[in-house]
C-alpha cells in the first residue's frame, strides 16, 4: 500500500511520537510510506528512516485550507497514494478535500485527544472511510458523530523490551551517575509537555509532603514548556524553590530515551488532568516501573485496577503524595505492581498489535471500495 501520514504540529510529544513508531512499522512491513508536515516542525528529524522524496511540506494551519489540500492532493496523484491518514484536528478537512480531488484515496483519520469535535465535522467530513480512536473514552465521543461501522478502536502500542534485572539495574545507574542521584536515594518522577492540564503543580505540590517523610528522596520532571515565555515552567521552580527542595528536584526539558530514566525510578507519577491515553503511563509499563496515576480515562483504561498501578482522585495533591509515600514504603509491593504492569503492556498494547490492527483497517478500506 501508499500511505500518507499527515501532521501540522509543530513539536514533537505523544502523539507525534505514536506516528513515528506506526509510519516505521509500516515501512518496515514493506509499504510506501509518505509524510506531509508543516514547513516550521521541528521533529522531522526523527523520520530518518524515509528518503527525502517522502516527504512533503505544507502550510496547514487551520481547518479550512484550499490550497493546502490542492497541494496535498496534486502529490497524492503524483505518488499514487492509496490511504491519507490524518492525525490533527485542523488537518482533517484539507485531508478530507484532497482525497476529493484525487484519483481514488482513501481518507482515514486518527483522535488523539478527548475534546469533542465540532458538530460540523459530521457533515464536512463525510467521505471519511474510518475514524481510529486511540481508547475506548475518545471512541464514546466519536460516537457522536460518525457511525459505529466507521469508527475502530486501536490503542496505541509501544515497543516492549524485555531486561534483565541486571540490565534494568545498571541503566538505573547511569542516569543516577550522570545526574548526581546518590544511588541509594528514592527517585519519583513524571514525564510530560509542561502546562497545567498535565498536572505537574500536583506534583510539586505533593512533593513537599512527600518530602517530610522522605527527605532524601528525589523528584525529575521531565517536559517542555512550549508557550512563549515559558511561564509555566518558571512558575514550578518558583514554587520549589519556595519549599526549600531545590536539591532534591531535577528539571530535564527532554530524555530522548526514556529506558535510563524509568529504571531509575522507584515511583512514576502522572498527576495529569486529562488523559485520552497516556503514552507516558504505557512507558512506565512497559519498564516495570511502579505507577500513581491521577484517575483520567486514559489512566483507567491503562491500569484498570490496583494490580497494575495507584489511582487517585484528580487534582489532589494530598492523595497523590499518600499513595506515592505508601509505595516508596514498600519495595515489594512497587516491585509487583511493577511486573504486573508490564506484564499487561506486553499482553495488551505492544507495537506489534497496534500496527496490525492499523494495517487491517487500511486493507478493510481498500476492500470496501473495490467491492
Amino acid at each position: 500500500m501508499k500511505i500518507l501520514q499527515i501532521s501540522s504540529a509543530r513539536n514533537y510529544g505523544g502523539g507525534e511520537k505514536h506516528l513515528i513508531d506506526l509510519t516505521r512499522g509500516l515501512s518496515e512491513r514493506g509499504h510506501d510510506v509518505f509524510v506531509a508536515l508543516r514547513p516550521t516542525n521541528d521533529w522531522q528529524k526523527r523520520f530518518d528512516f524515509l528518503p527525502d522524496e517522502n516527504f512533503l511540506h505544507v502550510s496547514l494551519r487551520n481547518s479550512f485550507g484550499v490550497l493546502s489540500a490542492q497541494k496535498i492532493a496534486e502529490f497524492v496523484n503524483e505518488k499514487n497514494i492509496d490511504i491519507v491518514h490524518a492525525h490533527v484536528a485542523r488537518d482533517y478537512i484539507p485531508a478530507s478535500l484532497a482525497c476529493r480531488l484525487s484519483k481514488n484515496a482513501k481518507f482515514i483519520l486518527t483522535r488523539h485527544v478527548l475534546f469533542p469535535m465540532k458538530p460540523f465535522y459530521k457533515f464536512a467530513l463525510s467521505n471519511l472511510a474510518k475514524a481510529v480512536a486511540v481508547s475506548s473514552a475518545v471512541e464514546k465521543n466519536l460516537q457522536s458523530l460518525f457511525p459505529k461501522n466507521k469508527i475502530a478502536l486501536i490503542a496505541n502500542g509501544i515497543f516492549i523490551e524485555n531486561q534483565s534485572d541486571e540490565s534494568k539495574r545498571r541503566l538505573g545507574e547511569e542516569f543516577r551517575f550522570l545526574h548526581d542521584i546518590p544511588f541509594d536515594a528514592l527517585i519519583v518522577g513524571t514525564i510530560g509537555e509542561l502546562k497545567i492540564l498535565k498536572g505537574q503543580r500536583d506534583f510539586v505540590l505533593a512533593a513537599k509532603i512527600i518530602y517530610e517523610k522522605f527527605p532524601d528522596a528525589r523528584f525529575v520532571i521531565v517536559g517542555e514548556d512550549h508557550s512563549f515565555k515559558k511561564e509555566f515552567r518558571q512558575e514550578l521552580k518558583r514554587l520549589v524553590k519556595i519549599f526549600r527542595l531545590d536539591k532534591n528536584f531535577l528539571f530535564l526539558d527532554w530524555v530522548e530515551d526514556t529506558a535510563p530514566l524509568l529504571a531509575a525510578m522507584d515511583v512514576f507519577v502522572s498527576p495529569s488532568h486529562s488523559e485520552s491515553f497516556g503514552l507516558a503511563i504505557l512507558e512506565a509499563m512497559a519498564s516495570g516501573t511502579a505507577i500513581v496515576a491521577a484517575e483520567t480515562d486514559g489512566a483507567n483504561e491503562l491500569l484498570q485496577n490496583n494490580f497494575t498501578g495507584k489511582l487517585v482522585p484528580i487534582d489532589e495533591p494530598l492523595k497523590l503524595a499518600e499513595a506515592v509515600a505508601e509505595l516508596l514504603s514498600d519495595q515489594k509491593k512497587r516491585e509487583n505492581l511493577g511486573a504486573n504492569a508490564q506484564s499487561s503492556a506486553t499482553r495488551k498494547f505492544s507495537l506489534e498489535k497496534m500496527i496490525d490492527e492499523t494495517e487491517k483497517v487500511y486493507r478493510n478500506t481498500l476492500l470496501t471500495n473495490q467491492s
